[in-house]
């Protein structure tokens, strides 16, 4: 942190950010281990996503503040700086790991189990039986028929069902894939502009700075003039005045010295 600051307290801002949110993923980890309830785990997962998401933008904030000084750096010092991103980068990635991990066995829990049938199954297969016995062998065969056509017709609106789903499915991923796309490229957008309008603080900040330091050089100068005009002004109304030093310029013409010829 000192050595950063050494370099750009830009970069010392950002990398405490980081490592504010990096402590605060680790804490939340710990503590998502120890929440049993799945919909608090679920709000506990999607805060900590947040916090990666806020992370990822500050190590953008850092590589632009980075390739920024870059010009004006030694080689070692720029070396130092991209081994840092590179660790802070591995560092989130293990935490998007882990949330993924976390999120899978989620979904696990919360998987329902669309193969259990409606109670009373068995009452409905003694039916069928009882009704079976006082049929002839042409009417079971009708019958048997007649459910096989059934069973077909159901068999064909499933994949009717089935291959509209698929359609619904590649159209819905198309469509999320293009959104997903469309936010990644705002965002980064967002990030660019977070980053354009801090720089632009900064300088004027520094513009500020320079205009309040040129002010008072004007206001000093303009004293000196003042003081300068006082005097002038004093010379001509009082010019036996001895109080003020001759300027320049301004003093009484010296007396004309006679010629020694003139003299005698």
């Amino acid at each position: 942190m000192d050595s950063l600051s050494s370099i750009s307290e830009e970069l010392a801002e950002i990398d405490g950010q980081i490592s504010d949110i990096f402590r605060a993923l680790s804490n939340g980890f710990q503590k998502l281990e120890k929440i049993k309830d799945t919909n608090r785990q679920s709000r506990q997962l999607e805060e900590l996503t947040e916090k990666m998401r806020e992370c990822k933008r500050l190590i953008k904030d850092f590589d632009r503040e980075v390739k920024d000084i870059e010009r004006r750096n030694r080689p070692d010092i720029n070396r130092m700086l991209n081994e840092k991103k590179q660790s802070m980068i591995r560092e989130l990635n293990s935490y998007v790991a882990l949330k993924k991990q976390y999120a899978s066995t989620l979904g696990n829990k919360q998987r329902v189990d669309l193969f259990d049938g409606p109670a009373g199954g068995e009452g409905f297969g003694q039916e069928n039986a009882l009704l079976a016995s006082s049929m002839t062998n042409q009417q079971l065969i009708d019958t048997g028929n007649q459910m096989m056509d059934e069973t077909d017709r159901a068999i064909e609106r499933s994949k009717q069902v089935v291959e509209q789903t698929i359609g619904v499915g590649a159209e819905t991923a198309a469509a999320l894939k293009a959104q997903t796309e469309q936010m990644s490229r705002i965002v980064n957008e967002l990030d660019s502009i977070h980053f354009s309008i801090k720089k632009a603080s900064k300088l004027v900040k520094e513009i500020g700075r320079q205009v309040a330091t040129d002010r008072c050089i004007m206001a000093f100068l303009f004293l000196i003039v003042l003081g300068v005009i006082a005097i002038i002004i004093v010379k001509i109304v009082d010019p036996k005045n001895k109080d003020i030093r001759d300027i320049p310029g301004l003093a009484p013409p010296a007396l004309s010295r006679k010629l020694l010829w003139n003299t005698n």
